[in-house]
């Protein structure tokens, strides 16, 4: 007698990834204690027994293709528009991360006010708060139109039932982990609920054409809950980042099929709700002080749009063998690099001191560009030395000392101009290519190397 297949399976939290055992390291993903125990339906098709279809799928020619209703239709909120990559796509899966607490809810129900607003017919679900609670929270952001329809439910079916009959041109799920289906055994937030609700909520928007968001709790990690085939199955994945304490958030897109991954949207929480900030650069460089050694504004590039940040640096004299280093939205390994290269390349004695560097606002910035930014503001702090306040700079520091061209050079200077600032260092080879309207913007300084820079600024 054959033996009947196990009622349960493991499947792994990253990746989703079946097993009939349990092994401490997913050998799909290569992550350990990952693996969880889950039951499984036991009704199975045997390969081939299945009804033969008769309709055969053509392939069609890309010119052939109309995009007609597919158009992307516009939010209303012109900095998440930046990042969905332009306006929202009918028949897409849009999965919206972040921490709790941190703006996700009211982030969408704005949403759902705009669109409705516009004449869109949109529906609201939510599977953690009652309809008094959601009134509660509209309350607060504003008027809204009757276009928009509000829903507590859990049920997956129930769901399915209710979009179909009300075919709306928006649908937000709040959250994914609260969702369940009847075809699962498992309990609702486990890798085999959300892997089936997020496949039966693809399926809807694709056959009825419909914008699905979808709002997914985050682990202690800062990573989606669930498996990470969650995130490879929607068409877009953005996290809403931001400190819990400060009233600034940014939206950020890191899987995006329908436009680019580099662009941000940045909000300030306020009590009506979020609103845009149109001008980031001038609501980070907002308190900067200007006569204090250590504080250098770098234009770093999100995506498409130049950002004005201010720098921090303090580095004094270490009492211990060992100095300290620590960054604050710089990746900290940069920072090594860069001393190590002021120490090696400038002569500054900079072993025996402990380094602190911070960007103000809470931004973390990546960028290469943000080099010559780090470099000024270490050395400003060791010689204690203050740059002039309307001094911006950007490049990239090479490990001979030497700075490099950089992306959207014209961008950046355009924007340094426009809030004020009249002196910008930048590399030489950038410099050159300016054109003549952007060049008589600002007085721009071109260097070739660290020693050029440090030498025109302090």
């Amino acid at each position: 007698m054959a033996k009947s297949r196990p009622s349960t399976r493991f499947f792994c939290n990253e990746c989703g990834y079946e097993s009939a055992k349990w092994m401490g390291q997913c050998p799909a993903c290569k992550a350990w204690n990952t693996m969880v125990e889950e039951p499984v339906s036991r009704t199975t098709r045997a390969p081939g027994s299945g009804i033969k279809r008769t309709n055969i799928s053509e392939p069609v020619s890309v010119s052939a293709i109309s995009l007609g209703s597919s158009e992307r239709f516009q939010t209303g909120m012109s900095e998440l528009d930046r990042v969905l990559g332009g306006g929202v796509v009918p028949g897409s899966l849009v999965l919206v991360g972040g921490d709790p607490g941190i703006g996700k809810s009211t982030l969408l129900l704005q949403l759902m006010r705009q669109l409705s607003s516009s004449g869109h017919t949109v529906l609201y679900i939510s599977g953690e708060e009652s309809l008094a609670q959601i009134k509660m929270r509209a309350m607060r952001i504003g008027e809204f139109d009757d276009r928009l329809l509000l829903l507590t439910e859990t049920d997956l079916t129930v769901i399915d039932e209710v979009i179909r009959k009300y075919k709306p041109e928006a649908v937000v799920i709040d959250s994914i982990q609260t969702m369940f289906s009847d075809n699962v055994a498992s309990a609702p937030g486990s890798v085999s609920q959300v892997r089936e609700a997020t496949n039966l909520l693809m399926n809807i928007a694709k056959t009825m054409c419909i914008a699905i968001f979808i709002v997914g709790h985050v682990t202690k990690e800062g990573t989606v809950a669930g498996p990470r085939v969650l995130e490879h199955m929607v068409d877009t994945v953005l996290y809403f980042e931001g400190d819990r304490h400060a009233s600034y958030r940014i939206v950020r897109a890191v899987k995006n099929r329908f436009g680019s991954t580099n662009e941000i949207g940045v909000f300030e929480m306020r009590n009506e709700g979020l609103r845009q900030v149109a001008n980031p650069s001038e609501y980070m460089l907002s308190g900067r002080p200007h006569d204090s050694a250590g504080s250098c504004v770098v234009c770093a590039m999100e995506g498409t749009r130049p950002m004005l940040v201010e720098v921090q640096a303090l580095v004094c004299h270490s009492s211990f063998g060992i100095p300290r280093r620590q960054a604050t939205g710089i990746d900290i390994n940069r920072v090594n690099l860069l001393m190590a290269v002021l120490e090696k390349r400038m002569g500054y004695h900079l072993g025996e001191c402990d380094a602190y560097l911070n960007v103000a606002g809470g931004m973390r910035m990546n960028e290469p560009a943000m080099d010559l930014g780090i470099a000024v503001s270490a050395v400003s702090s060791f010689k204690n030395a203050v740059i002039a306040s309307d001094t911006v700079v950007f490049g990239e520091v090479g490990l001979s000392g030497e700075v490099r061209s950089v992306t959207l050079a014209q961008n950046r200077v355009a924007e340094a101009a426009k809030l004020g600032f009249t002196q910008i260092v930048m590399p030489a080879s950038n410099a050159a290519s300016l054109e003549k309207n952007v060049a008589k913007a600002a007085k721009i300084i071109p260097v070739e190397s660290l020693y050029d820079a440090i030498k025109v600024i302090l």
